[in-house]
Formats: structure tokens, sequence, C-alpha cells
């Protein structure tokens, strides 16, 4: 169920930013076996950025761009969906400098299904200036393409498969590049499919009350199919105009969760434990749909690189969701009897955006750059949920007597409209040392109404604030062996659509998510100091602080419930009056919670060996965090729980290598050999135990052909534990099993003529929306 994997992967993996937390493989993991050939310098340090230029080695060929991008330097990925760089929470992927205008999902489907050939290097932005519009301490990775010269038409096709210990992954795709005299086309299409079965183990509670929700029967089918069309004319020498469109639709039908829930109380009149068995089965269908399309302009100054960049972008994004929670008695050997709750939800959500940006870039002949420009966007999210619970009520017999409906639907309307302005300041003083300077102004204004919020504080919620970001940036190259830099930002993060959205997730019938319309923007400030010696080793020295930090914080309390008899009835006492038990409830509240800081020392290295038979890219850190917040009042209702306190410091090593060895003259066959270690940590939910996983790759080349064979988590080490211990007694226990051991294949096949030119990728005006969809 897709709600329950949000709850634990939103909850964890935003939060690990160093590059030890290395990539966990995906279904066409053929990334680290191919040898780097050092005729020039593959990794290198370039005033605010690091570069890793694969135009001169094969290692782009049969893989895909998201196979590249986890085995570029200072790039990882732990769930195999989303990209981080080392000291950063999220990767946001720029292609030819301009932001992809795709949602969450579709990006990550988008990657994973688009051939790397057509890449010339890869620039990983730690410290984005002013003139990029990201949020908290997000870095950029920008893919820079091939500049081909002939025309013609080539083209990609893949096929992969894999298999856990319980099911199989399936994937296709078919990518075309098209070019005549001024006109470039390209296309691509692609389809999966895939379930993705879990075990999860939640337990919480006290020394008097405790609830343990133990499942080992998750399965969430998922279907993808999808693609991108881009067409660019060159109108004469100085100006292009382009445009592109993105779509996926997404099926995910049959999402099963069965819980069986062992809920222990005391009971303080009789002075014994009390043990109630239930099953909590839920069922979930879902699907998704998303279009974008950007249209570009640009043009083209001087010779020197001075240029104008117009962008206008619409994004369409639907999601349609329901869920069925069923709440039976169950006896100790899962033996289950009545119906005594169904939970009915409608939860659809619809995004529109219209975006746009006006960037211009002046450059003058003493190394003197200024950029200026702005931006706008103009969303509208429209949730209209339904809610309906339904409590079963039996007679002696066992015969259903009566049925109570309580019915809260919710039309929650969201409405934003960001204005932001930017200038930027660049200048090389001599060949050694360069420095940037930049601020962006950006203004929000968005208001949310909801028809049936439960309080009239909730029906109308306006926010509009204004924020200056500050960015410098100062490079100095030693010699040519050294280069020192340091970067300072501030930034800000708005909550995704989906957090702000009122609305409860039940996991079981008392153990639910609860998002939070009050949430407001959370406030970042980094720091990092780099040292690069050789283009082969470095050493990052990062801080970053976070106010007011957007977290999901478990809140626990103990409820009354009434004791049941075996058909469902309240059991009564000698006075005729309903006995009650104790029951721990746990809401888990998207909500502002205290300030957070990072810090981190990364010593890396990226280089090649014996005659490049082996090159290896490797980390070694530690990540220090500390949290501090409490709370005790639920935002959205002014429920009052005990308080939840987190005032903790963590001192976590990582360790990440990535080995690709070349097997033979001939440069056809490869081995890769990748493992990772993070030591335990401390996160918003608890103490995050270790993680590790060895993967390995076999690839053959033949000619146009590529032949890939994979083993991920060889070790079955990489496992999810949490634990959470209050000085108030409260505990949680989370575990969490998603079958990363997984063996697979895929077969690659390039055709036509490879000198095709790549079209001119299009830029896009939809900025951070996409990453604030679901």
């Amino acid at each position: 169920m897709k709600t329950l994997k949000n709850l634990i992967l939103i909850s964890i993996f935003p939060l690990w930013g160093t590059g030890g937390l290395s990539a966990q493989s995906d279904t066409l993991k053929t990334e680290n076996i191919q040898e780097v050939l050092m005729t020039k310098k593959v990794f290198k340090k370039e005033s605010d950025r690091f570069v890793f230029d694969i135009s001169n080695t094969p290692i782009a060929k049969g893989n895909t761009t998201f196979d590249i991008l986890k085995q570029t330097p200072l790039l990882s990925s732990t769930d195999d969906k989303t990209l981080k760089i080392a000291g950063k929470n999220n990767a946001l992927i720029y292609i030819n400098g301009r932001k992809s205008n795709m949602d969450a999902e579709s990006l990550t489907q988008f990657l994973k299904n688009t051939p790397a050939e057509n890449i010339q290097k890869i620039e990983v932005i730690t410290m984005p200036g002013s003139e990029y519009q990201v949020e908290s301490s997000d870095g950029i990775i920008n893919i820079v393409l091939k500049k081909k010269t002939s025309d013609g038409i080539n083209g990609n096709m893949r096929m992969s498969a894999s298999a856990n210990q319980k099911y199989s992954d399936n994937s296709s795709s078919f990518s075309a590049n098209y070019r005549k005299n001024k006109l470039g086309i390209s296309a691509n299409i692609f389809g999966n499919e895939n379930i993705n079965p879990q075990i999860i183990i939640l337990n919480n509670g006290n020394s008097d009350n405790f609830v343990s929700s133990v499942s080992d029967a998750i399965v969430g089918p998922d279907k993808n199919i999808g693609g991108y069309l881009n067409m660019d004319y060159q109108l004469n020498e100085k100006s292009n105009l382009a445009l592109s469109w993105n779509t996926r639709a997404n099926k995910s039908y049959g999402n099963e969760i069965n819980f069986f829930n062992t809920i222990k109380s005391f009971d303080q009149n009789t002075n014994q434990e009390v043990t109630v068995f239930t099953r909590s089965l839920d069922n979930e269908n879902a699907r998704a749909y998303d279009n974008n399309l950007n249209l570009n302009y640009e043009l083209k100054l001087d010779s020197l690189g001075s240029k104008l960049n117009l962008n206008a972008a619409y994004l369409n994004y639907k999601r349609f969701q329901s869920t069925d929670n069923f709440t039976y008695q169950s006896s100790e050997n899962g033996t289950d009897g009545n119906l005594t709750k169904y939970i009915y939800q409608n939860i659809p959500q619809m995004i529109d955006n219209f975006s746009a940006t006006v960037d211009y870039i002046q450059k003058f002949k003493n190394d003197f750059t200024v950029s200026v420009g702005g931006n706008f966007n103009k969303t509208k999210t429209d949730n209209d949920t339904k809610d309906d619970a339904y409590n079963y009520f039996y007679n002696v017999d066992g015969t259903l007597n009566h049925m109570d409906l309580e019915s809260s639907p919710n039309h929650f309307i969201y409405d934003e409209n960001i204005y932001g302005f930017y200038l930027t300041l660049e200048k090389k003083f001599s060949d050694k040392f360069s420095g940037k300077i930049g601020t962006r102004y950006e203004i929000t204004k968005s208001l949310g109404t909801s028809d049936n919020a439960p309080n009239e504080e909730m029906r109308s919620i306006e926010r509009n604030y204004n924020n200056w970001l500050p960015y410098v940036s100062l490079n100095y190259q030693i010699n040519d062996n050294h280069n020192v830099s340091y970067a300072f930002s501030g930034r800000m993060q708005r909550p995704r659509f989906w957090e702000i959205n009122p609305r409860r997730t039940y996991l079981t019938d008392y153990n639910y998510t609860q998002n939070n319309p009050f949430v407001k923007s959370q406030s970042t400030y980094n720091q990092e100091f780099t040292y690069m010696f050789k283009s082969s080793y470095f050493l990052i020295l990062s801080h970053s602080f976070y106010k007011d930090q957007i977290v999901q914080v478990p809140l626990q309390r103990t409820s009354d419930i009434p004791r049941l008899d075996e058909n469902g009835n309240p059991v009564l006492d000698a006075g005729g009056n309903p006995i009650i038990d104790k029951v721990q409830e746990l809401r888990y509240i998207r909500t502002n919670f205290g300030d957070k800081q990072e810090a981190a020392i990364a010593l890396g290295m990226n280089k090649s060996f014996f005659k490049q038979y082996l090159t290896t890219n490797f980390n070694l850190g530690v990540q220090f965090n500390k949290n501090t917040g409490s709370l005790s009042v639920d935002p959205t209702s002014g429920d009052v729980f005990p308080e939840f306190v987190l005032n903790t410091t963590s001192a976590s090593l990582f360790i990440q290598t990535n080995n690709n060895i070349r097997l033979d003259k001939a440069k056809t066959w490869f081995l890769g050999i990748n493992y990772f270690y993070v030591d335990k940590q401390q996160i918003e939910l608890g103490m995050l135990k270790n993680l590790q996983s060895l993967d390995l790759t076999l690839k053959k080349i033949w000619n146009d052909w590529t032949f890939s064979v994979f083993a991920n988590d060889i070790l079955r080490t990489n496992l999810i534990t949490i634990e959470n211990n209050q000085e108030n007694g409260n505990f949680i226990y989370v575990y969490q099993d998603n079958f990363r051991r997984s063996f697979g294949a895929s077969i690659v096949y390039n055709f036509g003529n490879q000198k095709v030119k790549k079209i001119r990728e299009i830029g896009n005006a939809a900025d951070d929306i996409k990453n604030r969809t679901r």
C-alpha cells in the first residue's frame, strides 16, 4: 500500500544526505562496470560545481540515465527512486542548464527509461546560486548532452527483468533521435510492471498499554507507461524555438495490507493484563496521470555567450485513490470473527500549474557575468476527499443488529502564487581566483479553503510571506593539483501539496497519518568548504541549519475503548455499565518541529589503477545530526498528547565504494562490485539502525548489443529498523523489509547513425512544482 510506504520512506530517506548513502541498486543496475579512459580529467572541480566527464569513455553504453547518475561521484540513492548529493536532502535534475518539468514519480521513470549514450558530462552543483530556484539544502544535477553533427536517425531499445524473493519486475523502452537541417526531434516511450512486497512490524506503547501490528503480506502492484516528445527548430543562427511534452500514466490496483494486531492493556480494577486481537485489512486502488508542456525560446546575443531565455510551461497532475480499511475481531491463532469497523476513503488530488521564467545573461570581455531574471508560478490543487466510517454491532446470536455511520467529507482547495526575482554577479579575477555573489527575492501568496473542516480556523488559511535568499561562492585554484572553495546560501522550503491537505490515512484502527494545513515554510542556511587534490581526491566539510523543519512527528496517547464480546457487542460489568479497556493511539502528524543541524566530513576518491583495469569511486566520512523539538498538541484538532521530545545528537560513519573492473583487453567484459555501509543515526522518528548492501554486476558489450546480469543486496542487509524511547515511558519500534535482494538481466540494442545531433534540450519553467506533487 503506497500510503504505508510513504509513512516510512518520507520519514527516513529525505533526512539522509551523506555521500555514503550509496545507491540501492535498481532493476537496471549496470552502472559501475565500464573502464574510464584517463585521456583527460574525468572528475574535476570547476567554480561552483563538480564535473564528471564521460564523453571519452564507454561508461554510458547500455545504461540508463539513472544508472549513470548513481555511479557519479557524490551521488547516491537508497530507495531506488530519489537521488541525493553529499550533504543534501534532495537532488534536482536539470538538462543543459534547465529544470525538468515532471512530477517526482514521472521523473524517476523518465530517468530509468532514457538511454545514457547522449550524455557529454554530469555537473554536480552542491550549493546552487541565486539564479536557480531550489529549496532547503537541495543540490542540482545538471546533465549536459553531446553535440553531434550529422543528420539522420538513431535510437535505443532496452528490455530488462529482475526478481526478488517474492515477485518479478519487467520493463522496456524505445528511444529515437531525428535531425534534418534545422529541425530536431527526439522521442521516447516506456512501460514497466512490478510488484513491491514488504514486511512491516509497528510496535508502540508503554509499560501498561502496548500495540503490535505485524504484516508479512503487503503487496503493491505497479504499472507505468509514458514517454516524451521534444521538438526543436532553429529559427536562425541566433535563435531557437522548442516545444516539449512529457507524459506518464500509472495504475496501482490491488495494493493490499494485512495487519494482525495485538492490543494489550492493564485493567486497574482487576489488576490483570487484558489482551485483544484484531485484524486490519487494507485494499487500495490508485491511478495517476501526469502531462506537461513547455515552450522555450532562446536568443543568443553575442559571441561571448550572452543570451535571453524565455519559458512558459503548463503541468496537469491527477491522482485518484480509493481505500477500503476493514477491522475484524480475531483470536490469538489468527481466526477472524465479526467485522467491527469499515472505513472507506476516496482521496483524489488534482494539480494545475502554470509557470513562466525569464533569464537574461550578459557576459563581458573582462570575465565578468551579470545574470538577472524572474519567475512566476500559479498553482491550484483540488482535493475532494470522502471519508466514511461504519461501526457494526451484533446480536447475541452473531447476526447484525445495526450499523452506525460517521461521514467526514472534506473539499480542500489550495491556491498559491509565487513571484521570484534574482540577481547574480560572477567574476573571474585571475586564472586562480573567481567568485560569485547573488540574491533571490521570493514572494509567496497562498490561500487554503475547506468546506467541512473540523473547526472554523481550518476553513480558510491564508499565508503570505516574503524572503530574501543570499548566496556567495569563492573558488581558488592554488595550482594544477590543489583547489579550494567555499559557499554559503540561504534557502526556504514550502510544504508539499499533499502535506497540507487535512486528511488522515489509516493503517489500523488506532495507527494513522495526519496531514496539516497549518504547516509553514522552513528556512535553511547552508555552508560548504571543499578541497580537491589532483582532480581525484576531495574533502568536503558541510553544515546545514534547518529552522522550523517540516517533519512527521509520532504522537501517542492512551484512549478508552469498550470491551467487546465475540459478537462485537460491549461487555457489561455487574452494574450493567460497559467495561472500558485502554488502547495506545498513534498519530504521525506532519508539522513544523523545532530545529535541526547537520554537519558532515567526507573524504572521497575517484581514480583508475593498473592501466585503467580498475576504476574506483570511494567515500568515507562522518555525519553529525542534532535534533531539537517538542510537540504535545495535534495542530489540526487541538487534541492533547503526552509530549514528544527530541533533544539528541548522533554521529554516523558512512562508507561507500563503487568498483569497475575490466576483464579483458578487448574492453568487452566488465565486473562491478559495489558496497555501502551506514552506521546508526538519529532521525525524527528515532534511532535508525545501520544499513549496508553488497551488489554485483557482470556486463558484456558485443557490437551494438549490451548484455548485463546483476545481483543486488546479496547479503540481504538493507533492512530498516527504528527505535525510539521517550522519557515519559512511551516507545516506538518500526521494522521494514522491502526485499531489496534481487537478481536480474537486461539487454540493450543501439541502432542508426550514432552521429545524429541530439536536439537542443528544452528548458522549462515549472521549477520546484514537480517535487511538491505526491
